[in-house]
C-alpha cells in the first residue's frame, strides 16, 4: 500500500512537471497556439529590423496585439498585426519600431491620432517610423563622419 502511495506521488509529481515545462516553453516560443480574436492591419517600414513574428503591439505600454507575419514588398518591410477586436485605431496612427533598453528586444508601439475616421480590418497603418540603427550610429562616431556644429551651435550645411 505504501508502495503504491509513493508511486503515485512520484507520477503526479512529474505530471505537473511536465505541464509547467510545456507551458513554459510555449510562453517562451511566445507561440500562440489558442487562436486569439482580434482583425488585422498591415503598416510598411523602411527597416523592419529585428521584427518577427510574435513581436508585441503596443499603446501607451499596453499590449494590444501581435505581429502575424513580416514580408518584404516593394523593397519595404510590410509587417502584418493583429490588434485586439475591442481597439480601435485611428486613420492618423503612427506605428513605430522602439526597442526595450539600450540593446533590448524590438517591438511596434502604436500611437493614436486624433481622427475620426478609423482603420478598418485588412487596412493599412500609413504614418511608420523605423527602428533607429545603433550600429550604423556607433559605425559613423567612430569614424568621425557624424555632422558637427559649428561655433553657433548650427548643424553644417
Amino acid at each position: 500500500m505504501k508502495k503504491a502511495y509513493l508511486e503515485f506521488v512520484v507520477g503526479l509529481f512529474l505530471a505537473i512537471g511536465i505541464g509547467c515545462l510545456a507551458w513554459l516553453s510555449i510562453k517562451l516560443a511566445r507561440k500562440d497556439f489558442f487562436a486569439r480574436n482580434g482583425y488585422e492591419v498591415q503598416a510598411a517600414f523602411s527597416n523592419g529590423s529585428g521584427l518577427h513574428a510574435g513581436t508585441p503591439v503596443l499603446i501607451a505600454g499596453v499590449e494590444i496585439g501581435r505581429v502575424k507575419s513580416v514580408g518584404l514588398e516593394d523593397y519595404e518591410a510590410t509587417v502584418l498585426m493583429v490588434i485586439q477586436p475591442r481597439v480601435v485605431l485611428q486613420k492618423d496612427t503612427i506605428a513605430s519600431i522602439k526597442t526595450k533598453g539600450l540593446i533590448g528586444e524590438k517591438y511596434i508601439e502604436l500611437t493614436p491620432g486624433a481622427s475620426d475616421g478609423r482603420i478598418k480590418p485588412g487596412g493599412a497603418i500609413r504614418d511608420t517610423q523605423s527602428a533607429m540603427d545603433l550600429e550604423a550610429l556607433i559605425g559613423k562616431y567612430i569614424q568621425g563622419n557624424l555632422a558637427k556644429p559649428d561655433d553657433k551651435g548650427q548643424p553644417p550645411r
